[in-house]
């Protein structure tokens, strides 16, 4: 049986159309299995670059944040794939909480790129293979300085004695004091790094006027070249401890938290001392339910200057804050968005490249609360909440830190004059939590003044009469500005 004669030219066209389905499988096959992402050659080098400052053995403490695992090796690292890549696709981690539109602004941004995102995503969902350890980057060697991130402090100071914060201790304010003696400083100096060290996992906060202090999530202070605080020889630190945990057996421990220091040497050039302002409220009330309350308050460069830094600080109940610029020229500007602020994590946002701004720039700070059922870190939605230190109360503050060509600063609060402001002192002395500062709760140096301020003479002294003590005291600090300026004149004139 003779078989059919095929044609050269049918035959050529059979052997393309095999090739071309050879070479569709071959794209098929590549396209469908691409070159796995492992650990060491790949995420390793993301986690040293991102994480690893945090999750590795002596990581970095950020005010009292310490990383629970560490992330340097593949034995490590394996176990937590599926938990990594749930807290970096939601942007829980690395903590950072600035409005993307401030990406690249600021010096300690913790951010990933979607890039990044999406690797580690994608080596957790195909198993979190190893891959091979040639693959794998030079370890980073950290610095060995006993776990301080400014390296090796000239002097650490702590409060004389341990306290021990008992088991039935829920919200805590406690005051110690340390002397800065000439042993340890025979002259004043200049601070170039500030770090705390909570001693405790019950520390929330730490506040030493004249060295700063730390929340969760705080970074330490490192001041740029030329830039540095001052530390007075001889002078007294009072350390403002704040200890919140759970109540119960076995829930105490003992405190005996430090802050390290380092110096400029003697013979280097400081041109600027820094310098906070302090954007805040008292005399406000959270109402019950309310998922957006708002508070405002404002500060005025009186020269010009230049902006380092901003640190927002609310409660449980926080929920956003903004800073914003309004210039004398009538423009405006959002220095700063936390759309979704977090008490957990509670940063201070350093420039890398500080903002110049001039002289009668308004700063506004605007801070948000969602007392509502809506929020779940929300101790009682039906409590109207009012200005106070536990941490089931409020605070609406934000901090600004600045440096100027005069080196000099402005008082804190530009409520009353003279650095004075009335309704903090009512709202600090309020210890029955009834909005009112009764007599027998005034300081000493307030009773003289007391009557005066109680217009309605109800015995007590409202955030209204504060509001109005602190105007008054306004129009006789500018009385008295406007009277020795016309002295200095006259003299001038002589």
């Amino acid at each position: 049986m003779n078989r059919p004669q095929i044609s050269s030219v049918t035959r050529l066209l059979t052997l393309g159309a095999l090739a071309s389905l050879a070479l569709a499988g071959t794209a098929s096959a590549a396209a469908v299995d691409p070159e796995p992402i492992t650990f060491y050659a790949d995420v390793a080098a993301v986690l040293q670059q991102e994480c690893q400052v945090c999750h590795r053995p002596n990581g970095a403490n950020l005010g009292g944040m310490v990383a629970p695992m560490a992330l340097t090796t593949y034995e490590e690292t394996r176990p937590w794939a599926r938990s990594i890549a749930r807290q970096v696709a939601s942007r829980a981690m690395p903590p950072w909480d600035a409005a993307p539109q401030h990406n690249g602004v600021f010096s300690n941004e913790r951010t990933l790129t979607q890039e990044q995102i999406d690797l580690l995503v994608k080596w957790a969902e195909s198993g979190a293979p190893a891959g091979n350890p040639a693959d794998a980057p030079e370890p980073v060697e950290w610095p060995s300085s006993d776990g301080w991130l400014i390296g090796e402090p000239d002097l650490v100071l702590q409060f004389d004695e341990p306290y021990f914060v008992e088991d039935d201790v829920e919200d805590l304010y406690i005051y110690f004091q340390t002397t800065v003696t000439e042993e340890m400083i025979p002259e004043d100096r200049y601070v170039k790094a500030i770090e705390f060290r909570p001693g405790s996992p019950a520390v929330h906060h730490i506040i030493v006027p004249g060295l700063g202090g730390i929340a969760p999530g705080n970074d330490p202070v490192i001041h740029e070249d030329g830039m540095a605080d001052v530390l007075k020889a001889g002078r007294d630190l009072r350390w403002q401890m704040h200890y919140h945990k759970e109540p119960g057996p076995g829930t105490g421990s003992w405190d005996q938290s430090s802050v390290a220091l380092k110096f400029y040497d003697k013979d280097e050039e400081v041109k600027y001392e820094v310098f906070n302002a302090d954007l805040g409220k008292y005399d406000f009330v959270v109402p019950p339910g309310d998922s957006d309350y708002t508070i405002q308050t404002e500060w005025t460069f009186p020269s010009d200057s230049e902006i380092v830094g901003y640190l927002p600080h609310m409660h449980l109940r926080g929920k956003a804050a903004k800073y914003e610029a309004y210039y004398p020229d009538g423009s405006h500007e959002v220095l700063l968005d936390v759309p979704n602020y977090d008490f957990n994590w509670q940063t201070t946002y350093k420039y890398k490249d500080r903002k110049k701004v001039p002289a009668g720039t308004r700063v506004v700070l605007t801070t948000v609360f969602d007392n509502s059922e809506d929020n779940p870190a929300n101790p009682d939605p039906a409590t109207a909440v009012r200005w106070g230190e536990p941490t089931t109360d409020e605070m609406s503050f934000g901090f600004m830190s600045y440096i100027n060509e005069e080196n000099k600063g402005r008082g804190a609060f530009q409520g009353g004059g003279q650095g004075i402001d009335v309704t903090a002192i009512v709202a600090l002395s309020d210890d029955s939590r009834d909005g009112k500062m009764q007599l027998e709760e005034a300081p000493g140096g307030i009773k003289q003044y007391f009557e005066m301020m109680d217009q309605n003479k109800d015995g007590a002294v409202d955030m209204e009469e504060a509001k109005a003590a602190n105007a008054f005291l306004q129009q006789m600090a500018e009385q008295r500005e406007k009277a020795e300026a016309a002295a200095a004149g006259a003299a001038g004139g002589e």
